[in-house]
């Protein structure tokens, strides 16, 4: 059996949770502002905090500003780390300044996130060992690199692990994120936002997850342990 992750603590000045989300650019879209409006219909805070503060932009997507730095961040509940591009996640993979980031407040927070190729960032920075853990189908051959961490078999929409909560592909942070709700809030809260959401998600068409056996980082000549 799987132990609870530690309670979280009220880490903002005005006692609500606070979750913070180390951003770059490339990072995906869905992966930072589906969990953020979620977090927020929950009355939970979120800070958005990178290397440098100013504009960023997202994956393919339009521009955002970043009002806090590294060195400014504040003290939080969750750690959410979001998945990118793969070009920055293979630099951001061998970042000592980011990956020292994460290290940081991972040793300072109750709960450490991911979501799709998030688990990437984790496991570079050893914030994965000895969990288990999943990520995006298509990264899952990246994953199985770091052999201290276990990969869950098949593609669950999220994972939790202690005090390690992992997600699959993009779209899996809004499951995620009910789920990261319901530890922190409670399940009445997460229904709340599920019902304020209106997700409860029907897709007009079915497909299947291939079984992909090639690491979408080799072309940037990634190394793992």
């Amino acid at each position: 059996m799987k132990e609870k992750p530690k309670r979280a603590r009220r880490a903002g000045s005005n006692g609500k949770l606070v979750v913070g989300m180390p951003v770059y650019d490339a990072v995906d879209m869905l992966d930072v502002t589906g969990p953020f409006e979620m977090l927020r219909w929950a009355g939970i805070e979120v800070e958005l905090v990178a290397a440098r503060k100013g504009m960023h932009r997202f994956r393919e997507g339009f521009r955002f500003e970043v009002t806090k730095s590294f060195a400014k961040a504040s003290r939080y509940d969750v750690l959410w780390v979001s998945g990118g591009d793969p070009a920055a996640l293979n630099l951001l993979m061998k970042d000592e300044d980011y990956l020292g980031f994460l290290c940081a407040k991972a040793a300072e927070t109750p709960l450490v996130a991911s979501v799709c190729e998030g688990a990437m960032l984790l496991a570079a920075a050893g914030l994965l060992d000895g969990y288990e853990a999943t990520t995006h189908w298509a990264f899952i051959p990246c994953l199985k690199r770091y052999h201290k961490v276990k990969v869950v078999e098949g593609h669950p929409r999220y994972h939790l692990d202690r005090d390690r909560l992992t997600g699959g592909g993009i779209s899996s942070g809004l499951d995620e994120t009910l789920k990261l709700i319901e530890l922190l809030k409670g399940t009445d809260a997460a229904r709340a936002v599920q019902l304020s959401t209106q997700y409860f998600p029907c897709p007009p068409v079915n497909g299947t997850i291939p079984s992909d056996k090639a690491c979408p980082l080799d072309q940037y000549g990634t190394a793992s342990d």
